[in-house]
């Protein structure tokens, strides 16, 4: 068990994990508010 945490506690897969997490709540955001990322009502 050891060796898997410290596997899971390096840099590629924490920022794995992070870029997932970040991916997917850009995508759910951008699903429920399609318009709010484009900024077209400033042009």
């Amino acid at each position: 068990m050891t060796h898997f945490l410290r596997f899971a506690s390096t840099a590629p897969v924490v920022a794995t994990i992070w870029f997932v997490i970040t991916a997917g709540l850009l995508i759910e955001f951008n699903r429920f508010y399609p318009d709010l990322l484009t900024f077209n009502q400033l042009i």
